[in-house]
């Protein structure tokens, strides 16, 4: 059934006949009656008593209109529904945000974002940053912010920030003098890692593995001062993005560059390749790669 032929029932008995609604219409009159006689076809039942040059309807035709006027109605709130959508006057952004860094990179565009698009819904959960991956892949969000490398083929990403790994050590640790360490001089030393399910701990990892060791783990945890408060109490050694650490300095510890491998901290957008992204989420990728550069 094709809206175009209800269409022009509609505006035949609202106009009164067939020459005054394909003017409302922007068609010719026989235009007109074939679609009412198309609709006719298809519904198997009289609408219109023609009389001369006015029409009446029947009781199908009664039946038609009526609905028909609903049908036209609700694809009229829809359009109206997709154009607000497409302003930006309504929505709702589902995002997904790591434990670790999420304060320091997206706070302040979140408020931009707040200020030009009021009427957007965001709908925050923070996990950690492969739980937003497995969210993601099931359609439970639009984007989450999570660490490159990506493991799965199914994700697209926008690369937001990019930063060195240091190593974080108490004062008086044998390494905090050097200018710079290799993770060969890490292995006599407890690490103390993030929780599980952080996308850092691999990385951390495999850099040990390469250098042929697998470090004593003294202590893990999600809450950065923590981290940093265990370090300061010589409980073990860790390594955190630059810009992280020097955001959370503290009287009792130092940072010390890390090369060989050098590792990075990369965080980025992501979204479900091939996936339909609202005007919402399309918008949060304009605003986060212009205040990133």
């Amino acid at each position: 059934m094709e809206l175009r032929n209800i269409r022009a029932f509609v505006e035949v008995v609202r106009q009164g006949g067939f020459s005054n609604a394909a003017k409302r219409v922007f068609a010719t009159q026989s235009t007109v009656s074939k679609a009412v006689k198309q609709l006719e076809d298809e519904l198997g039942v009289l609408l219109l008593d023609r009389i001369g040059h006015s029409v009446k309807m029947t009781q199908a035709g009664e039946v038609v209109f009526r609905r028909g006027c609903a049908m036209l109605d609700h694809v009229v709130e829809m359009q109206s529904e997709l154009e607000e959508l497409r302003g930006m006057k309504r929505g709702t952004l589902r995002m997904g945000f790591p434990l670790l860094g999420s304060n320091t990179l997206f706070a302040d565009i979140f408020a931009v974002f707040r200020q030009k698009y009021p009427h957007i819904e965001i709908q925050m959960v923070e996990q950690g940053g492969k739980r937003l991956e497995e969210m993601l892949l099931a359609g439970e969000l639009d984007l989450a912010a999570s660490l490159l490398p990506v493991d799965s083929e199914e994700l697209d990403w926008q690369e937001v920030r990019s930063e060195p790994m240091d190593l974080l050590v108490a004062n008086d640790h044998p390494l905090a003098d050097e200018k710079i360490v290799g993770f060969s001089d890490l292995k006599e030393y407890p690490f103390i890692l993030y929780a599980h399910g952080f996308a850092l701990n691999p990385m951390i990892l495999e850099a040990c593995k390469g250098k042929g060791f697998t470090p004593v783990i003294a202590a893990q945890s999600s809450q950065i001062e923590f981290i940093i408060g265990l370090v300061a109490a010589k409980l073990g050694i860790a390594l955190l993005p630059r810009m992280i650490a020097a955001q959370h300095p503290h009287p009792k510890t130092r940072l010390v560059p890390v090369g060989d491998p050098s590792i990075f901290w990369r965080m980025s957008l992501m979204w479900r390749k091939g996936a339909y992204l609202p005007p919402a989420a399309r918008a949060w990728l304009e605003l986060t790669k212009a205040h990133w550069g």
